[in-house]
């Protein structure tokens, strides 16, 4: 039997009733004839309590900073999903089908050593495939994996995502659906744009462009192993009907002629995606590879690298950072105060296809952002796929908009 993965995001078993909708459709796709693994989030804000608790726990000495380690952060935030993942397998055997439960670690998904922000080297699905093999539904903790330190770490924020796609494609899947709150992915953030387009179907490469550039549909990393590995990802609403129609998106691989295509056909821009909380480093040519090295150190993810002259921008975004006043700190120790930082800022980007070279899109997205109070920029990148502006965060919102109504329609 083919096999389907189908993650379930943290709105989407929010509480036990939630949950036993998920247990419905697992159960409908098993008895449709497909071998079944599901990877599950942590129950609704369960991870940003837990690390709430963690920061002040580590603020109840008056000597403290309130940033606890790292690698107890993951001790602790990892155990958010392991609930999820055993009251879905109870409530799936409460409705006729064996299942069985795994942590990251049991189902052989290998890691770097970094901790709160680890990226995945290696799958082993063994168990995975022994247990469909016995004719059982296999649920999985997303968000999570061993490191060959054997540690337990974390994937960052979206982790369960990667969880879930890995999984696909070390098991030869036929797709990745990815469940949450939304019916697909959309050409900007609804929470922000009026009626954006939905977008029934996406090429891998602008999926990744979006997700770099921050938008929420999809974890990057996710993305980035859909591509490597050919897996198809399905985006869809958790609450519509189990059967019928429904939206959806299909991101997969595209051939070039068929991107060709899309931008003759006038669909060179697809989406318009915002991100908040990007800390802004400036620093030296001579300088850069410390910066860089000490990021390494600090297990810190770097963005966008802009350069001037002798003056050089890296975007730090803090998604995934819980500690960045210690960050900072040593990042100014270990390159001898060779580095500046400000922020928080906010980057909107415009992702499409073509949008450099002679299309005039640079022209038009600058314009737009004068006539929203946006410029200048502290920081402007562009690329075939993209172009993005570090802005002011109270400008966000209306740049957003206005980049929609032009570019997107």
């Amino acid at each position: 039997m083919a096999v389907i993965v189908q993650k379930f995001g943290g709105s989407s078993v929010a509480d036990v009733q939630k949950i036993a909708q998920v247990a419905e459709r697992v159960v409908a796709t098993r008895r449709a004839g497909h071998d079944v693994v599901v990877v599950v989030s942590a129950m609704g804000k369960t991870t940003d309590e837990l690390i709430t608790l963690a920061r002040r726990s580590a603020a109840t000495s008056a000597d403290a900073t309130g940033e606890p380690p790292r690698r107890e952060l993951d001790m602790l935030v990892s155990t958010g999903e392991r609930v999820t993942m055993a009251l879905l397998s109870i409530a799936i055997h409460a409705r006729g089908l064996d299942a069985i439960s795994f942590t990251g670690s049991q189902s052989g998904i290998l890691t770097n050593d970094r901790h709160f922000d680890a990226r995945i080297i290696e799958v082993r699905p063994h168990r995975i495939e022994d247990e469909l093999a016995r004719g059982k539904v296999v649920i999985v903790a997303g968000y999570q994996g061993m490191s060959y330190k054997r540690e337990i770490t974390t994937l960052g924020r979206g982790g369960s995502d990667t969880t879930a796609v890995a999984l696909a494609a070390a098991l030869g899947a036929e797709r990745c659906e990815i469940y949450s709150d939304v019916d697909g992915v959309y050409s900007a953030d609804p929470r922000v744009v009026a009626e954006p387009k939905h977008l029934p179907e996406l090429d891998l490469a602008v999926l990744a462009e979006m997700a770099e550039a921050g938008a929420k549909v999809v974890n990057a990393q996710a993305v980035e192993w859909a591509r490597r590995n050919k897996v198809a990802i399905v985006a869809r609403r958790t609450s519509d009907p189990i059967a019928g129609p429904s939206r959806e998106t299909i991101a997969r691989d595209h051939d070039d002629g068929e991107v060709a295509r899309s931008a003759d056909q006038g669909r060179n821009v697809r989406a318009i995606v915002g991100a908040s909380n990007v800390i802004l480093a400036r620093t030296s040519a001579k300088s850069l590879p410390a910066l860089l090295d000490a990021a390494t150190k600090l297990e810190l993810s770097v963005g966008d690298v802009v350069g001037a002259g002798d003056d050089v921008f890296v975007h730090v975004p803090l998604l995934n950072v819980p500690d960045w006043s210690r960050c900072a700190r040593e990042i100014e120790r270990l390159t001898a105060g060779g580095a500046a930082f400000s922020g928080p800022h906010a980057v909107v980007s415009v992702v499409g296809y073509g949008l450099t070279g002679a299309s005039g899109a640079i022209g038009r997205f600058l314009s737009i952002l004068d006539g929203e109070g946006a410029l200048p920029a502290a920081a402007l990148t562009a690329g075939p796929l993209r172009i993005s502006a570090t802005i002011d965060p109270a400008r966000l919102a209306g740049a957003e908009r206005a980049l929609h109504v032009a570019f997107v329609g």
